[in-house]
């Protein structure tokens, strides 16, 4: 691939499918590099394969389709345009059978846009959640500037968030609304100083499900709970009892079990380290009742981004994370033994299920995803979004590496080759987390190396997820040391193995818990001829204060203050004389900027050939939704800085 190549990349969404499993619907997210900005529409697939899939919408960003229950209308989300207001999304619904959509909510509704649609089950009404701003602030009045807000009194840890910015001052609730209203007026649901999220109805329409964190504490600790409520807001109850981080509750069939996902955080409700999220389930009539984990606790991890969980007649469908693929599984109402609805080498990304049939959103190694249906045992490819970037010829296969480290432990990852004999200097691409995994999907940043001729290594080393629980908390306390010994291993038997690789010309690289060890290594090794520290923890003692998580994950994973100073990446940076791009964002809040200016000026100051470039109005995320044009740009530098030091031409 090529820099430019992003903007033929079309990347769908969770499906959602009509009642009778005949049609679905899907939102694809393309770049559109002239206007430089992201562009998405709806399209129509029939499930039988008989018809090519079709554009259904054309509006500016249409996202988030849903069915309502009788399949007569379709609600989905649209922002008009770019910038301002009109980025911001609004609910619209359009009937199945032909006609125009209709706006539903707006701007005086919702300053910062609405949520994801969730139709009640007699196709009356749909619940969703949207941020709602304290009264002059983000724009709620036209004569007060950003600038001219009255100071805020932050009093919690949890007071901003990296793409967001400040919460406390704009809580998301639940809402309610008659979208076939002649003025439709949505009733706030939920309020108070309190996040709500994952809203869900039951089956005879009479119950809201949400996640809140209400407890006392909620400030120093992951937990959550399940609660329900009338559609009006009366009644409220919590089901679970606070042992755990949740998140998507859903209704079984019978409306008796409230099934969601959850993760153990332990006594201090902090302990959040590799633990797996697993699917639960717990009484709809329950008061703070005690959840039963339904997917085993070492092996199953849910790894899908659906939204919401998906229940079918014979179970619910969860994607588990496994060996860098996310299996589609059923897991049965008890908890028995999951089926594989679908698995091999890729990842089910987003899916649902009606009448029997299932569709899944579905990525390959050299595939951004296309849709799969699955019914009566076979499966079915039902688009070809892929199509026109195939056709460039530039996308390559990965293939897979199986290593040893010095221990005997195995460590799994993959290859990704450019063209040609070689020999093809080789890059070290390290991925953030740590607790995520390389798969079986397209990654452009491994496409666009390999296209300008270098030969990309990427694993899972201890600390990744997709491999067990252990695994992803191999390297508690000792992060650097831990990872490197797996990362050295994956390295060493590419360049055994694969001939063509040129030894002597590597680089390293990497993002987020990717820079971190990227710093860590150029510090510790001298087998690299450069490096590309990006968005990175390079220093975990003012990360601690800095950074949006960093009240809780530094001394989760770093260790106490002595461990996080002693075990720091910039602790090494005397040690490091390789030439070093550090790349960040302005705007980054996971990370904060003062990580790669600490790191810029120990390095500048010792004469080692440094760079920092620094991206304006970006975040944590830019590298995968940034500007088209700072995607294009960060690529440009990326190739600038390896030409430079590696010499590919």
């Amino acid at each position: 691939m090529k820099p430019a190549d992003l903007g033929l990349v079309r990347t769908p969404g969770p499906p959602t499918l009509s009642p009778d499993g005949r049609t679905a619907v899907v939102a694809v997210t393309r770049l559109d590099l002239e206007a430089d900005a992201y562009r998405a529409q709806l399209w129509t697939v029939p499930t039988d394969g008989a018809e090519p899939a079709r554009p259904l919408t054309h509006g500016w960003s249409d996202q988030a389709p849903s069915f309502s229950p009788d399949g007569r209308w379709l609600a989905f989300l649209r922002a008009a345009g770019k910038s301002g207001k009109e980025a911001r999304p609004q609910l619209y619904v359009m009937p199945t059978d032909g006609g125009d959509a209709r706006q539903v909510t707006t701007v005086e509704h919702h300053p910062l846009g609405a949520g994801a649609p969730v139709w009640s089950p007699d196709s009356t009404r749909i619940a969703y959640v949207a941020r709602v701003p304290d009264e002059g602030r983000y724009g709620t009045r036209e004569d007060v500037a950003p600038e001219q807000e009255p100071p805020r009194r932050i009093t919690s840890l949890r007071y901003r968030l990296d793409g967001v910015g400040f919460v406390l001052d704009r809580r998301p609730q639940v809402f309610v609304v008659d979208p076939f209203h002649d003025g439709p007026a949505p009733v706030q649901v939920t309020s108070g100083d309190f996040d709500h999220a994952d809203v869900a109805w039951s089956p005879d329409s009479s119950l809201l499900a949400f996640t809140s964190a209400r407890h006392d504490g909620r400030d120093r600790d992951l937990r959550g709970d399940v609660f329900v409520c009338t559609p009006d807001g009366k009644d409220p109850r919590q089901l679970t009892d606070t042992t755990l981080s949740v998140s998507q509750p859903a209704f079984g069939p019978d409306g008796r079990t409230v099934y969601f996902l959850g993760s153990e955080v332990g006594p201090s409700g902090l302990d959040f380290v590799a633990r797996h999220t697993g699917l639960y389930a717990v009484p709809a009539d329950a008061a703070e009742g005690t959840p039963t984990r339904l997917t085993p606790g070492e092996t199953h991890h849910h790894g899908d981004s659906t939204g919401r969980t998906v229940v079918t007649a014979d179970g619910v469908l969860f994607g588990n994370e496994n060996r860098g693929v996310v299996d589609l599984l059923l897991v049965p109402f008890d908890g028995g033994e999951p089926r594989l609805v679908l698995g091999g080498q890729r990842q089910a990304v987003g899916f649902d299920a009606a009448a029997g049939v299932v569709v899944a959103s579905v990525t390959t190694g050299d595939s951004a995803g296309e849709l799969v249906a699955v019914s009566d045992g076979t499966e079915r490819v039902l688009t070809a979004f892929g199509s026109e970037l195939a056709r460039t010829g530039r996308v390559r296969v990965p293939e897979e590496l199986d290593a040893t480290a010095p221990d005997g432990y195995p460590v799994h990852g993959w290859l990704v080759r450019p063209e040609g004999p070689g020999p093809h200097p080789v890059l070290l691409l390290i991925h953030g987390g740590p607790f995520a995994q390389y798969g079986w999907t397209l990654l452009d940043e491994a496409q666009v190396y390999a296209g300008a001729g270098y030969a990309v290594v990427m694993g899972n080393p201890r600390g990744s997820s997709g491999y067990g629980q252990a695994h992803g908390a191999a390297i508690r306390y000792d992060v650097g040391e831990r990872s490197a010994a797996d990362l050295h291993a994956l390295l060493d038997n590419a360049l055994a193995t694969r001939p063509d690789l040129d030894a002597d010309r590597i680089g390293v690289m990497g993002g987020s818990h990717g820079g971190f060890m990227t710093t860590w290594l150029a510090g510790h090794s001298d087998r690299f001829r450069a490096a590309i520290s990006e968005r990175a923890v390079n220093a975990p003692d003012s990360f601690t204060g800095s950074s949006d998580i960093g009240w809780y994950f530094a001394e989760q994973y770093y260790g106490d203050a002595d461990l996080r100073a002693r075990r720091s990446p910039l602790a090494a940076a005397d040690d490091i004389s390789i030439p070093m791009l550090i790349i960040h964002s302005e705007h980054d809040w996971r990370c904060p900027v003062e990580q790669a200016q600490r790191l810029f000026v120990a390095l500048k100051l010792r004469g080692v050939e440094t760079e920092l470039l620094l991206f304006p109005g970006e975040g944590h995320e830019l590298s995968r939704s940034g500007l088209p044009s700072h995607r294009i740009a960060r690529f440009d530098a990326i190739l600038d800085w390896w030409e430079r030091h590696l010499r590919t031409s």
